[in-house]
């Protein structure tokens, strides 16, 4: 998979698929997950529809630039943020989602891609949104994926989701790749597929295991605030998709976006959780194809 500057401070390594002819849609992966979790199988599904897909590593995370020179300090960055002290968590944080957001702009100019098709999932979402909220003219539709708005009030996640989400994996590669077992937790109740998990697990853990990246992820994804009045603003045509089973975001979330953004469609999906099922694909491929036609 090879790797581009997209600044001078950043490099992002991404893959593509299918004819660079077809209309572009990069795919904006969520928090502390590499490309990997946008399956191969699936960016080859949407490019046989027509489509040019592009994967990419966020920043902190697989074989992207990582901060490690920024150490985030978890337990006090918490505390930080849940006593009100803005400013010390500020602080401890190297970078804010405008900056992921650049990083993905910046690799289509790095690819002579002027406007794409803009996917994100989960912080991916958040991601995708801030990227058409501050360049909309490099944008040419919006699909927000089991994200939100970035107000505290929607969009909450299940008090046992979120303690395993913010639980330390394991350092080792065995323990490391039991511990994705967690995400069965908010996972589509009728299709989490564990087995499918601790491949993914593996394949990533083989790839790069980066731990301490995702604690200035999760900086970031705190300290960037509400998108609300923005969203209000936004004149991007907008797909909202997210799975009526997500508990590590709830669906109010997506309603919340989808509430907010003119003119913006909403897919509320059955049987789906804070995952993208493999039986589900085709109702999320006919929906992408749809709106990026």
């Amino acid at each position: 998979m090879p790797i581009i500057a997209v600044s001078p401070e950043v490099s992002i390594a991404y893959q593509t698929f299918g004819d660079d002819g077809d209309p572009p849609v990069l795919l904006v992966m969520g928090f502390g997950a590499q490309m990997l979790a946008w399956h191969e199988d699936f960016c080859r599904a949407l490019a046989d529809r027509g489509r040019y897909v592009i994967r990419y590593d966020n920043r902190d995370c697989g074989l992207s630039t990582g901060f490690d020179d920024h150490p985030v300090d978890m337990g006090k960055f918490i505390a930080a943020v849940s006593s009100g002290d803005i400013t010390s968590a500020l602080a401890m944080a190297p970078y804010r989602l405008v900056d992921m957001a650049s990083d993905g702009l910046g690799l289509l100019t790095a690819l002579g891609i002027e406007r794409a098709h803009v996917v994100g999932t989960s912080m991916g979402g958040m991601i995708a949104q801030t990227m058409a909220i501050d360049s909309p003219e490099r944008v040419l539709s919006l699909t927000s994926m089991m994200s939100s708005t970035g107000e505290s009030e929607y969009g909450q996640a299940d008090p046992q989701a979120q303690a395993a989400l913010f639980t330390p994996k394991p350092a080792d590669r065995e323990g490391y790749i039991a511990a994705a077992e967690r995400d069965l937790l908010w996972s589509s109740r009728r299709y989490g597929d564990a087995t499918a998990l601790r491949e993914l697990a593996a394949e990533s853990y083989d790839r790069a295991y980066r731990p301490a990246g995702i604690g200035r992820q999760l900086a970031a994804m705190i300290l960037s605030g509400s998108r609300a009045d923005a969203l209000r603003g936004l004149r991007v045509p907008t797909l909202v998709i997210h799975g009526l089973d997500d508990t590590l975001i709830d669906p109010s979330g997506g309603k919340r976006t989808a509430e907010l953004v003119p003119g913006a469609e909403l897919v509320l999906i059955p049987d789906m959780g804070h995952d993208r099922p493999r039986e589900l694909w085709p109702v999320l491929l006919d929906a992408l194809v749809a709106h990026t036609g």
